[in-house]
């Protein structure tokens, strides 16, 4: 199964990588630089999650004003 894992914008892979590593941090997951192949599918899913939350929780606080 072929992977797109293409960033758009390049200039914001560092930023995402930072907010990756921020969200791993939040939910106790030891992410290291480069392959994490040995993550479980929960710890995985655990950092995708706490990202997409705090997207959420920013999207809301911008339009709220």
């Amino acid at each position: 199964m072929a992977r797109n894992n293409r960033v758009l914008v390049p200039e914001a892979r560092e930023g995402l990588n930072r907010f990756k590593m921020e969200a791993a941090n939040e939910v106790g997951v030891n992410l290291k630089q480069g392959y994490n192949g040995d993550l479980t599918a929960r710890e995985a899913g655990s950092i995708g999650g706490q990202m997409v939350k705090k997207m959420i929780q920013q999207y809301q606080m911008n339009n709220l004003r």
